[in-house]
């Protein structure tokens, strides 16, 4: 690289420099506009007999995304259980065979008969609050496709370095009975996150991660709370009684 600049050059460099700097900032004028624009997600308000919960869904996970808003609008979650709740792990629902409310009945095998395919994006992950699409095991799902209507909501706990890498032989162990690549390590930002914050990171790459809660995981922490049976169901039912949609701006 040149150490200094020939002098009759400089002119020709500063009307270059300036084009670049007008363009640079029409083209920031511009993806601020859009970034403006964009800055409304779509939100879910759940409303159950434990309390409200209020998810951000992820635009970066448009299938799952507008299948869970389909699903939301034409009231399909209307009536479903929190079917299964296991305490400081995460609490499951979206079965629309729970509408029937059996009492001792195993559910979970309910919903559309398409799967969707999986959105694993970097940089989402089993923190506290996530929302996830459950699905069917590897031995029958090793595209490890989603469900079309269950989800789940993490809870979680806190983890230190030990579990943390656990959960990454976890993680490796299931990938290589695939014959998916095995060297996963867990990102250094999102290890910390999981040792201040909590969550389940055994569930990383292996569950899609299309959102989060917002407000009302003191309602979460009541639900996954609940006295269940050994099925891990409620022995009282926990119910989804309706649930609304809306888009809503982010806080910069």
């Amino acid at each position: 690289m040149r150490s200094s600049i020939i002098t009759s050059d400089m002119k020709k460099t500063t009307a270059k420099l300036l084009l670049i700097s007008t363009l640079l900032l029409f083209s920031s004028i511009i993806n601020t506009n859009n970034l403006s624009a964009s800055s409304r997600v779509w939100h879910v308000k759940l409303i159950s007999s434990k309390g409200e919960i209020v998810l951000m869904l992820y635009d970066n996970t448009p299938v799952h995304r507008d299948n869970f808003l389909k699903l939301a609008k034409k009231g399909y979650f209307n009536g479903v259980l929190f079917h299964r709740v296991i305490n400081n792990f995460m609490i499951q629902s979206g079965d629309p065979d729970s509408k029937e409310r059996e009492p001792g009945k195993i559910y979970g095998n309910g919903g559309p008969e398409l799967n969707l395919p999986a959105e694993f994006v970097p940089g989402l992950f089993h923190k506290r609050g996530a929302l996830a699409a459950a699905r069917e095991g590897d031995d029958i799902n090793p595209g490890r496709e989603s469900s079309g209507s269950q989800f789940y909501i993490v809870e979680g706990k806190i983890h230190d370095d030990e579990s943390l890498n656990l959960a990454e032989k976890r993680i490796n162990d299931r990938n290589r009975l695939i014959g998916k690549e095995s060297g996963y390590k867990i990102p250094s930002d999102i290890r910390e996150y999981y040792k201040k914050n909590g969550g389940t990171p055994h569930l990383d790459t292996q569950y899609t991660v299309f959102g989060e809660v917002i407000s009302g995981m003191d309602v979460v922490g009541a639900i996954s709370d609940v006295e269940t049976d050994n099925n891990d169901r409620p022995l009282e039912d926990v119910i989804i009684f309706s649930v609304k949609t809306f888009k809503k701006r982010l806080k910069r």
